[in-house]
């Protein structure tokens, strides 16, 4: 069986996508491969790479990524995280299921460090358990011919 794919969509790409991509990958990399991109990427954010870390997931490698960089590729599910990203997402990703699910910018929460990764860490465990619920749900046969 091929693993179905799955494109997570923010707008810089930088934490939400990017633990969601590295959260599906670790925790059903037998079923799915994950991706993430964004409609302007800027470089994953440092409190991201660490709350993946603090769960055994080392995503330190990570890029940010343009969609334009997948715009020729197939994928089952392209998942936005964001309102931006929901809005501005190109409809070229044809014969896709598109969902809209939505989470907190931890990038924007102020304060002392442990008070900003406090809110990566709620919002790492958001997406991993919204990830597993809504993906564990999905039919297993893939939709893409890739």
């Amino acid at each position: 069986m091929s693993k179905m794919k799955v494109l997570f969509l923010c707008t810089a790409n930088s934490a939400r996508s990017q633990m969601a991509e590295a959260l599906v990958n670790h925790d059903m990399g037998d079923r799915y491969v994950a991706f993430s991109a964004g409609t302007s990427p800027t470089a994953p954010r440092p409190e991201a790479l660490k709350v993946l870390a603090e769960i055994g997931i080392d995503h330190s490698r990570a890029r940010s990524k343009s969609i334009d960089e997948f715009e020729s590729q197939s994928f089952d599910y392209v998942i936005t995280l964001c309102g931006a990203a929901n809005e501005t997402c190109p409809l070229f990703f044809g014969g896709v299921e598109r969902v809209h699910l939505g989470f907190e910018d931890p990038a924007r929460v102020t304060g002392t460090e442990e008070e900003v990764l406090t809110a990566f860490r709620r919002v790492r465990d958001q997406i991993r358990e919204t990830m597993e619920n809504y993906l564990r749900s999905r039919p297993p046969e893939s939709l893409t011919d890739n």
